[in-house]
């Protein structure tokens, strides 16, 4: 057993930061500091939208919306380690809105292999149109081949079937991927907005405030038999699908890191208790020492992520990709989570109000722990994997 997992660690994956990943973190990161200050965050809360559309919409001028889209459909034919360093940034600044799930229903749309329909599909996305994602039932089970909402075929329509929960930002969405059973299959199909009556959707209370949320009621919807996505492997597209969002979620959760440590040293250097600067206390910077070094941890693991699972080719590489997001989804959580407690805890009775950024930081590390894996489930696929 020992010589095996020895051979084993030898394939794990490097880490790259490419000038790419580093020029547009850098032109993220100013356009998050200017568009996304906090108070604008904290107004978007109680807007009826939950992101400004203006904003949304230059985006899509600037050509972000193509940055993880290959050319040949409009694109700019980046990977997801350029993605990856953009939602970094906008995960510091708690950028609320659709990008990083638009982004994912484009590469669901990408793993298909009909180039009409992503012709048809991926521009949409590229022009500014949102795109979202139905693929939790409603029991909540992270493994996405756990699907019970059906399509029936009825001549050249679908009749579909079945609840979906989860669906981000659904009630801004143009279309919404969704995975149902055909014929004992699992297939993919693609809902456009004007398909779904306002009854069907419901808004849904979530931890994290400034993202929306809703489940979908899809009974008694009809769709041309045409919007089934053509793919020949749906189950592999899932598992695909399922590391892109770990991965994405890993970077916003790393910059969400990032700012509460600036945040609470900010704090610490400013705040007087007994005439003295409260960050002079041993018992507060050594805390902030080991959280630190807990997040370089994190984020390397995810650059590590981002750098590797572009490149999945054969099984070998798809694992060593899958083995770094898992890692990277299981740190990242870990580090966003525990310092957001220790900036709260810090902060003393304020650190629980709506007025302390600690406070948003920290559902949104909760938010992200429930989707697609917490620490604890992805600890488990990295036993299976390391040592199965």
């Amino acid at each position: 057993m020992g010589e095996k997992i020895e051979e084993r660690d030898m394939e794990f994956p490097s880490i790259s930061y490419s000038e790419e990943q580093i020029e547009l973190g850098e032109v993220a990161g100013a356009f998050c500091r200017d568009k996304s200050p906090i108070d604008k965050v904290r107004s978007l809360i109680d807007s009826s939208d939950g992101y400004d559309q203006e904003i949304y919409a230059e985006m899509a001028q600037m050509g972000w919306m193509g940055v993880g889209i290959s050319e040949q459909f409009g694109g700019i034919g980046l990977g997801l380690g350029e993605l990856a360093a953009m939602v970094e940034q906008m995960g510091r600044h708690l950028m609320a809105g659709p990008f990083v799930t638009s982004h994912i229903a484009a590469q669901m749309i990408l793993a298909g292999n009909d180039d009409a329909q992503k012709s048809l599909l991926l521009p949409r996305i590229i022009g500014g149109e949102v795109a979202s994602l139905a693929l939790i039932e409603q029991e909540g089970d992270w493994n996405l081949d756990q699907i019970k909402c059906t399509a029936t075929i009825n001549g050249e329509m679908l009749q579909l079937s079945g609840t979906k929960n989860f669906v981000m930002w659904a009630q801004a969405a143009d279309f919404i991927l969704v995975n149902m059973m055909m014929d004992n299959a699992p297939v993919i199909i693609w809902v456009n907005r004007h398909d779904l009556d306002n009854a069907a959707m419901r808004r849904e209370i979530i931890i994290d405030e400034t993202k929306r949320s809703a489940s979908i009621n899809f009974d008694g919807v009809t769709i041309p038999k045409s919007q089934i996505l053509k793919c020949n492997d749906v189950p592999a597209i899932l598992a695909r699908i399922e590391l892109v969002t770990n991965l994405l979620q890993s970077a916003e959760m790393a910059g969400g890191t990032h700012r509460v440590i600036d945040y609470t040293l900010e704090y610490l250097r400013t705040r007087k208790q007994f005439g003295k600067i409260i960050g002079e206390y041993q018992a507060l910077k050594h805390p902030m020492v080991n959280e630190y070094a807990a997040f370089e941890n994190a984020r390397s693991l995810m650059l590590s992520a981002a750098a590797n699972f572009g490149q999945m080719g054969n099984m070998d590489q798809q694992r060593q990709g899958e083995i770094a997001v898992r890692m990277a989804k299981a740190a990242t959580e870990k580090s966003y989570s525990s310092v957001s407690d220790r900036a709260i805890q810090f902060h003393g009775g304020f650190g629980f109000t709506h007025d302390c950024d600690a406070g948003l930081h920290r559902r949104a590390a909760i938010f992200h722990a429930s989707q697609f894996g917490d620490a604890i489930w992805q600890r488990q696929k990295l036993r299976d994997l390391l040592f199965g």
